[in-house]
Order: C-alpha cells, then sequence, then structure tokens
C-alpha cells in the first residue's frame, strides 16, 4: 500500500519496555527517596514506569480537542480553586484546628476543581475548531472524520472502487492490518468460492490503490483483548473518530449502538435507484411467473423486482407496464404493475425509428402516456 502508520504495534512495544527498563535502572543505582535497597528501589521505578505506560495508553485514544479541553478546563479549575484559598487565608482563625483544617480543604478544593475542570473540559473540547487556528493545527480538522476505515466485506464487495473512482469519497481510506489479515485467510481457504473472493477482494485493494487523488493507509493499532474483526472496528473508529466503510448490515446496527458513524454501501445503492410513481409507464422484460395467478415478473438494472399482474402470457417479451405501486421493505424496493394489452406495446424487436429511441428497459415513461409501436416508414 501506499503510506503505513509510522509506528507498528511491535515498535512501540519495545519503545516501553525500554523506557520501563531505564527507569528501573536508574532508581536502582540513585536510590531515590532514601530507599536503603537497591531492589526496592529498582521495583519503585519499574513502578512508575508502568503507570506512565499505562497513562500513555490512556491518553493514545483520546483526540487532541479532548486534551486541549481537559488541560484548559483543569487550568480554570485550579484558578477557581486559588481564589477559594486567599478567602480561606482571612477566615482561618474562625475554623476550629484551623492550620491542618485549612490545608486539608485546600487540598480537597484543589483536586475537586481541578477534577470538575477536567471532565468538563474533555467534554466540551470537541465543541472546538482547531483548524480555523491554522498552522500546527490546521490538520487536526482532517484527522478524525476524513479517515473512512474499510470493513472486510466492503472489499469483497467491490462497489467501493466504483465509488471511489467517481471522487464522492474524501479523505484518507484506512485499512487496518488485521482485515488484511482476515482477507488473507480468505485468499489462502480450501474452499474455491472464499478463495475467489479473498482474491477478488486483494484485487480492489490494488485498483484501489492507484488512485492518485485518494490517500490510502494500513494501520498496525490492534486490539489483542478483542477477538471479534467487527468490534475491533468499532474499537479502532473510536480512537480515531472516525467512519466505518461496510456493507454488513449486523456491523451497521452495533457500530450504532456504540455511537460509531457507518457509511453502509447498500442504503447508498437504496437510494440512488431510480424513483417511480403509480400511473407510470415502464418498459420491462417479463423473466418468469410470479407466485399469484397471472403474475410475471420482470427485474430492473439495478436488481429491483417488478411484479406484474396479467403478464403471465407475456413471459420472455419486452412489454409496457403501468405502474400501480411501490413498496419499500429492508431487502430494498419491489414494484406492483399492471399489464394491459389494449393499452401497452409489446417490444419484441428494438424500435428503428430514428428520429425517437426508445428508452432502456426499466426505465420510467411519461405518466399515462403508454407508448406505441411505430413502424419506420420504407425509402
Amino acid at each position: 500500500m501506499r503510506e503505513s502508520a509510522p509506528l507498528g504495534v511491535k515498535d512501540l512495544l519495545l519503545l516501553r519496555i525500554l523506557f520501563i527498563a531505564l527507569l528501573g535502572s536508574a532508581a536502582w543505582f540513585l536510590r531515590p527517596f532514601g530507599v536503603p535497597t537497591p531492589y526496592v528501589a529498582a521495583s519503585i521505578g519499574v513502578t512508575i514506569g508502568l503507570a506512565v505506560v499505562f497513562f500513555e495508553l490512556q491518553v493514545r485514544k483520546i483526540t487532541l480537542k479532548r486534551l486541549i479541553g481537559a488541560a484548559v478546563g483543569s487550568l480554570m479549575g485550579l484558578a477557581g480553586a486559588y481564589l477559594i484559598f486567599l478567602i480561606l487565608s482571612h477566615v482561618g482563625n474562625l475554623i476550629p484546628n484551623g492550620s491542618s483544617s485549612i490545608a486539608f480543604i485546600e487540598i480537597a478544593f484543589s483536586m475537586l476543581m481541578a477534577y470538575v475542570g477536567l471532565m468538563v473540559g474533555a467534554n466540551k473540547g470537541e465543541m472546538l475548531n482547531l483548524g480555523a487556528l491554522g498552522g500546527l493545527f490546521g490538520g487536526e480538522s482532517q484527522t478524525g472524520h476524513a479517515f473512512k476505515i474499510l470493513d472486510t466485506s466492503v472489499i469483497i464487495d467491490g462497489r467501493i472502487a466504483d465509488i471511489v473512482e467517481t471522487g464522492f469519497i474524501e479523505g484518507s481510506l484506512v485499512i487496518p492490518q488485521f482485515v488484511l489479515r482476515e482477507l488473507q485467510l480468505v485468499a489462502d481457504s480450501a474452499d474455491s468460492l472464499k478463495r475467489n473472493r479473498g482474491r477478488r477482494g486483494l484485487d480492489i485493494l490494488q485498483r484501489i490503490q492507484k488512485l492518485t487523488h485518494l490517500n490510502v493507509q494500513i494501520l498496525e493499532d490492534d486490539f489483542p483483548n478483542v477477538r471479534e474483526v467487527d468490534m475491533k472496528l468499532i474499537e479502532l473508529a473510536k480512537v480515531y473518530n472516525c467512519k466505518i466503510v461496510t456493507n454488513d448490515f449486523n456491523l451497521n446496527k452495533v457500530a450504532g449502538l456504540h455511537g460509531v458513524e457507518v457509511l453502509n454501501i447498500n442504503e447508498l445503492a437504496n437510494a440512488l435507484k431510480p424513483i417511480v410513481l403509480p400511473g407510470e409507464i415502464m418498459r420491462v422484460f417479463i423473466l418468469k411467473e410470479g407466485k399469484e395467478y397471472n403474475q410475471g415478473v420482470a427485474y430492473l438494472d439495478d436488481g429491483t423486482m417488478v411484479v406484474v399482474d396479467n403478464a403471465k402470457k407475456m413471459i420472455s417479451r419486452t412489454i409496457d407496464i403501468s405502474v400501480t405501486s411501490v413498496l419499500q421493505t429492508t431487502a430494498g424496493k419491489m414494484i406492483f404493475g399492471r399489464y394491459d394489452d389494449r393499452v401497452h406495446a409489446v417490444h419484441d424487436k428494438p424500435q428503428t425509428d430514428r428520429h425517437e429511441r426508445p428508452p432502456r428497459e426499466g426505465t420510467a415513461l411519461a405518466p399515462h402516456a403508454p407508448a406505441e409501436v411505430k413502424s419506420s416508414s420504407a425509402g
């Protein structure tokens, strides 16, 4: 792929181990806080190093906006606590056991105001517009929602490549390493069907990689404690505050429950299907018999099913029908129509009139204007 993450999981793990080891070694030789033995000093250093690494892991999950909001909120809280200290310094003689009580109140108010400021500032930090500041913060607005994580299913589906080529998707496409591993396992499967699907997914990624207007990145981030790939995608989207591109119905619902935005390819396809209204005339090819009496079934180019009354005898023929109703279901759209041999035309052969080209099959004509078969004039 074109670009990868700056540091992988192994590199970060090595740096953390090195940091803890150096801190433990420094405590071994220096023995801070008057510790009598080097073993106790080294354990103190290792403990502090582990605490720092744990804090770093938590901070990595927070966006820059939340960090700035938390820092500003903490400073404002401490400023408020300082004003309270000034008041207590004048009324300290009125408090029993003055010095120790005032010291406790000052510490309690400092922790309380800092904690409240940190929590409120972190919560309101997402409202900051760092992109307006430019310079160092100019790219912050693009590091979150501009990322779009690709799911395994949408890669194998292949339509994402066509959408990307049209230019409707901006920003960076992110492919997690664990998605690539899953795709490789599918491509190496003993089942020929799965193997072909996996190889198709790899071909789609290569096709997307060659597009010059789009940035493609591989993220090494992983969540070893999370076993399911779908949950890993959701956790990754939370960390980077970005969207998931998928066509998996279940992942779409679970991500919504976790507050993660999803771009569903199937929903996009349903939204782009042609709109027809009752009374319009459509030209369809009757493919097979319907479930009910004297029904015929046709399909549009996008896969929409068209159920036509009184069309059983027109199987394997192209006819005009009148739309009676449209039904929207969770699986897609269904169109119901009716064929009347006294009104609607039959198109077994393409028209040759050069002045009026016939519409494509499965497209709507003007409402209440049935097409008539025209014969081309000789000579």
